[in-house]
């Protein structure tokens, strides 16, 4: 998979103060000669990070996650939104995860689910059981199509996302879309007064500890 760098942030201040040591610098070495430059050896350490495993891993602790956080948000609680601005409703942000796990695989050929709808699949029902097997069917296809992959598959060219792209990275996007979310329906718990399933355990065994 492609490298990425998230671009640190530099302030102004920083910048300024970098830009005037650089100037000194200059002014005090004017004959200074050109940096010499050396090829870098080759790194032939073992990647610290295997990406199959990895994000089975990851989608596996979202399942859990999603799903007992909407078995955590009573039944009448699916169709509730934090605004009418158009923002999704509690049912429309699970059956959101649902429709990634399926649309975003089948950008590197997986197919879709006979007759799915996926314009309307978002708000297709606002039933909390039918919402729950909805997310367990989509996370066990998305966790399938990645455990499928084989190593090269990971490198195999996906050009319509990009030069330089391949189906790593859409396992990639697979895995941050899945976090990102997960954060949205804590926040919607949240608002509603739910606390997730699993910072209430955790809360409650440290209790039970003593701590």
């Amino acid at each position: 998979m492609n490298s990425r760098s998230l671009g640190p942030t530099v302030t102004l201040g920083l910048f300024l103060s970098l830009a005037a040591f650089s100037a000194a610098a200059s002014q005090n070495s004017p004959s200074a000669a050109p940096p010499q430059t050396s090829a870098q050896p080759a790194d032939k350490t073992s990647p610290s990070y295997d990406m199959k495993p990895q994000s089975v891993l990851d989608l596996q602790t979202m399942q859990k996650k999603f799903t007992s956080l909407a078995e955590a948000f009573p039944a009448d609680k699916f169709s509730w939104r934090p605004a009418s601005d158009g923002s999704r409703s509690v049912s429309e942000l699970f059956l959101h995860v649902s429709s990634a796990n399926y649309g975003i695989p089948n950008m590197m050929g997986v197919a879709l689910p006979s007759g799915f709808d996926r314009k309307n699949y978002e708000k297709s029902t606002t039933d909390k059981a039918k919402v729950i097997a909805e997310l367990n069917k989509s996370f066990e296809a998305a966790i399938a199509s990645v455990q499928s992959m084989s190593n090269a598959d990971f490198a195999k060219a996906d050009k319509k996302l990009g030069p330089d792209a391949n189906d790593g990275d859409v396992v990639y996007i697979l895995v941050v879309h899945g976090h990102e979310m997960l954060g949205q329906a804590i926040a919607y718990a949240r608002m509603n007064g739910i606390v997730p399933p699993w910072t209430a355990d955790a809360a409650k065994k440290s209790a039970d500890s003593g701590h």
